[in-house]
């Protein structure tokens, strides 16, 4: 994990947590773990990973066992 987000980041990757950004990743892999992580914790928020490349997100569901 690189720094806390409060803005679209111009290159990596940023968690996106209920709306807001809350944390940016160098790597797709370390913004995808964070967030699986994160979603197991708390199944009822919202969480999309941003990519700065494509201006996308991507939204991240509960992890099937």
């Amino acid at each position: 994990m690189i720094a806390t987000a409060h803005e679209l980041p111009a290159s990596g990757y940023a968690l996106e947590v209920d709306g807001r950004l809350k944390a940016e990743f160098a790597t797709r892999d370390g913004a995808k773990t964070g967030a699986e992580e994160l979603k197991k914790r708390f199944p009822m928020l919202q969480i999309r990973i941003y990519d700065a490349q494509t201006k996308t997100r991507e939204e991240v569901l509960f992890p099937q066992a």
